[in-house]
């Protein structure tokens, strides 16, 4: 008999070590060491995985027969649009978000929504019973004679399962609760996960079953388990949200079969998952009337046009250094704008502290919201209210420029259905404009210049 080998892996990186080590010399994270046993058998013992593709060999690209596939849509538009225009059969789709954020809910209600159009979905759960999982289908009004549950987490019988109910769609609650009876080590490992994680691309791709997969985070927000769980499936969804607010919005980081950065706003409520269709609305609705330090940016998340507010408030400084403080923008870029408009704008920025946020949760982070951000802090500094009818659009160089952005078709067309009537945008984008719109379109080569026709 085979002895058993120990070795040492790294939950948070997968490196393995034959001797335990209180700091991961790859990614430097602590008493992040686990030990598993392995057990080496004979090559006679274990055939190879190959032995079945020894009769394959190159094919000539043109000599490949394809025939397109209509994507799968769901009732959730929001959805669609996220998964690049719908489900592609036989993808392996990660949802990954904050406990307690909807995941489950999300899935449920497009699981019911799937067997509507025909398909046969499996339900695989390892957190829940089956009486739990009924609970919450009862709640979200998911019926249906094509919707199977069953809780289980060993692989082999969840296997046997597909291969007996050949189901369309399979949904796995979660990727960690997964237990691989071949692999030696813990439930939720380095290991389990990615051994998991591999027979189900196999399952998906051999078997056309469209899979999707539930991940959990960390406590810095990524998807727990090694990194080459988000290479192997091929889109990679991020469910955000705040625990106290109802809305809650679907990044896409990774499609193979779409565009990346799409998202999708859903509201949470006690019927489950409601998709909001105008997003926009919810984010300005709240606006104070010619309130001074806030602007309104256009901002494209994806391939849809969304307008947020941006706020600051600048306070003298009570400390010997300024204090700058971003909720849901980047630090490093509200420093830059700063110092751009005490440079380039005349304002004595170095002496105050700076607090600045983009509402609804928002996370923004294109270079299109400079010119939003610079006016926002302008409009808190000097005291004065930027009127409410008036949008920005633009990024600011370090020399004070306002540059050209893209998509300024949609941004304007977004703000005027919204009953902006003025929008300021980089002069350099007024070249490209061909289009009548009721809206004022007012370009700008320079902070300063635009602060000008702002303030007066």
């Amino acid at each position: 008999m085979a002895k058993a080998k120990s070795k040492f892996v790294c939950q948070n990186c997968g490196y393995v070590s034959p001797k335990y080590l209180g700091r991961c010399p790859n990614c430097g994270a602590w008493n992040q060491m686990v030990e598993e046993v392995e057990h080496t058998e004979s090559a006679k013992a274990t055939p190879s995985r190959r032995t079945s593709d020894l009769d394959s060999h190159p094919i000539k690209i043109n000599d490949v027969s394809f025939e397109k596939e209509p994507r799968v849509k769901t009732d959730m538009s929001e959805l669609n649009r996220v998964l690049g225009g719908g489900i592609v059969p036989g993808s392996l789709i990660l949802i990954g978000g904050d406990p307690g954020i909807g995941k489950s809910t999300l899935l449920m209600q497009v699981s019911g929504q799937l067997q509507k159009t025909g398909g046969k979905v499996l339900y695989v759960s390892g957190e829940e019973s089956a009486s739990q999982i009924k609970m919450r289908a009862d709640r979200l009004g998911v019926t249906g004679d094509e919707l199977y549950i069953y809780p289980q987490t060993d692989m082999s019988y969840i296997r046997d399962q597909i291969n007996t109910m050949n189901p369309d769609y399979l949904v796995i609650d979660s990727i960690q609760t997964m237990d691989e009876p071949e692999i030696t080590s813990a439930v939720g490992s380095i290991s389990q996960v990615r051994e998991v994680t591999a027979e189900l691309m196999n399952i998906a791709k051999q078997q056309n079953i469209t899979v999707f997969v539930v991940g959990h985070v960390t406590k810095g927000g990524a998807i727990a388990g090694p990194k080459i769980l988000e290479h192997m499936v091929d889109t990679v969804l991020y469910f955000e949200g705040d625990t106290h607010h109802s809305y809650r919005i679907l990044r896409s980081v990774k499609n193979r079969f779409g565009s990346t950065n799409e998202i999708g706003i859903f509201e949470m409520q006690t019927k489950g998952l409601i998709e909001v269709a105008n997003p926009s609305e919810i984010f300005l609705e709240e606006r104070l009337k010619d309130a001074n330090g806030s602007a309104v940016v256009v901002s494209m998340e994806g391939t849809r046009p969304i307008l947020v507010e941006i706020q600051s408030l600048i306070t003298p400084t009570i400390f010997g250094n300024a204090k700058r403080t971003a909720t849901g923008l980047d630090h490093n870029r509200v420093s830059v704008i700063m110092a751009v408009l005490e440079k380039r704008g005349n304002l004595m920025l170095q002496n105050q502290d700076a607090y600045l946020k983009s509402t609804g949760g928002v996370k923004l982070d294109e270079p299109a919201i400079d010119l939003a951000l610079a006016m926002s802090i302008a409009s808190s500094y000097k005291n004065l209210g930027i009127p409410a009818t008036d949008c920005f659009v633009g990024e600011v160089g370090l020399t004070g420029e306002v540059r050209r952005v893209n998509r300024i078709d949609q941004r304007v067309n977004e703000a005027e259905k919204l009953g902006f009537q003025r929008i300021f945008v980089p002069k350099n984008n007024l070249g490209d404009w061909t289009k009548n719109n009721k809206i004022q379109i007012i370009g700008v080569s320079t902070v300063l210049e635009a602060m000008n026709k702002i303030f007066n």
